[in-house]
């Protein structure tokens, strides 16, 4: 009956002492974390060890501690969330820096199809992998409070994309979406004028390409530079907190 049971209702994935260990010591802020976050965050981070393949390519290697590091990233995003936040797509792929995607758009007024290439330091694709790169995440580690946050960002776009639709929406209560996109279309249209008439801005300037990259954009500072991010976008950062919780950078 034991072997029985354990068949249909295994026990959640979990990760160790040690695993937590290394956790704290190469994240560091991770220690202001409430003690019921950072269990959450442990158990949010081994199951996507469990649950997603971690392919490294171009000659890169990924040791399990930096695998480790990198989940963890992954899942801050989804601490009030929860794990719901991880499904539809099992993959991350990670290049060693920087990587090339081919781009096209078809013009139709004109019928004209344009072709060009970009070098990317991340990619979310909606039922596909993220694709990362580790230079890029590396130096967000090195310096954790300056506004840059890869893998948050191309974490948002996931949960951006769990409605159907990738609009700088995620999935949230009818009325909170009300007024998620009440105050994020103030907020962006605002950002985009403002940048449009040449202005100077603290925020990312490519928080102006579209709404869901002003969501992604957002994000990392919330994670990142919250003080920032809560002058600069004060009803924007009091929805990222509400979605996300307190970040584990200071706010001050």
């Amino acid at each position: 009956m034991k072997s029985l049971f354990a068949r249909f209702f295994p026990r959640p994935p979990a990760l160790t002492p040690d695993q937590g260990s290394q956790l704290l010591a190469d994240l560091p802020w991770l220690s202001r974390l409430s003690d019921e976050r950072r269990d959450r965050l442990s158990a949010l981070t081994a199951r996507f060890l469990a649950g997603k393949t971690i392919t490294p390519v171009h000659g890169l290697a990924l040791d399990d501690r930096q695998r480790l590091r990198l989940a963890a990233l992954a899942c801050l995003p989804l601490l009030e969330f929860g794990e719901q936040g991880l499904r539809g797509w099992s993959q991350v792929v990670v290049y060693p820096g920087a990587f090339r995607v081919q781009r096209q758009h078809h013009h139709e007024d004109t019928g004209v199809m344009e072709e060009w290439q970009e070098d990317l330091a991340g990619e979310s694709w909606d039922h596909g992998p993220l694709v990362l790169s580790w230079d890029d995440v590396q130096a967000d580690l090195a310096d954790p409070e300056a506004g840059f946050q890869l893998v948050v960002h191309e974490m948002a776009h996931k949960l951006d994309a769990l409605d159907g639709a990738m609009d700088g929406t995620p999935p949230l209560p009818a009325e909170w979406q009300r007024e998620w996109a009440r105050d994020f279309q103030a907020a962006y249209d605002a950002f985009c004028a403002h940048i449009d008439a040449g202005g100077d801005s603290a925020i990312d300037p490519y928080a102006a390409e579209a709404p869901e990259e002003f969501f992604a954009v957002t994000s990392e500072y919330h994670f990142s530079a919250p003080a920032l991010l809560a002058a600069e976008m004060p009803a924007v950062a009091g929805h990222l907190r509400r979605l996300y919780g307190e970040s584990p950078i200071p706010a001050n």
